[in-house]
């Protein structure tokens, strides 16, 4: 479907809108039905009270791999397909190069 942007935008029916109704389409800032997407906490667990000192985390380390580079600008282990180029400091990635 075109659609022509020269074309004037408002109808008669926006003109004769009072402050009013359009006051009432608009959601009141301070309205307390806000609703919180907490991304940073999918599980929905409530930590801020919990005691977490006895809690220990595994965490499995492997070291860099023969096919594998440590990039000097961003300090990232990369595979050495992203290899951009080697200046006189190190590798550098391909992500960095143009930065």
């Amino acid at each position: 479907m075109a659609t022509d942007y020269d074309a004037p935008r408002k109808t008669d029916d926006d003109a004769t809108d009072s402050i009013e109704a359009l006051k009432e389409r608009v959601p009141d800032a301070m309205s307390s039905n806000v609703d919180v997407d907490d991304a940073d906490n999918p599980g929905s667990f409530d930590l801020s009270a919990a005691d977490l000192a006895d809690v220990e985390l595994e965490t499995v380390v492997i070291p860099k791999q023969a096919d594998e580079f440590t990039c000097i600008e961003c300090f990232l282990v990369k595979h050495h397909s992203q290899l951009a180029e080697e200046s006189s400091l190190g590798p550098v990635c391909s992500d960095c190069v143009g930065a």
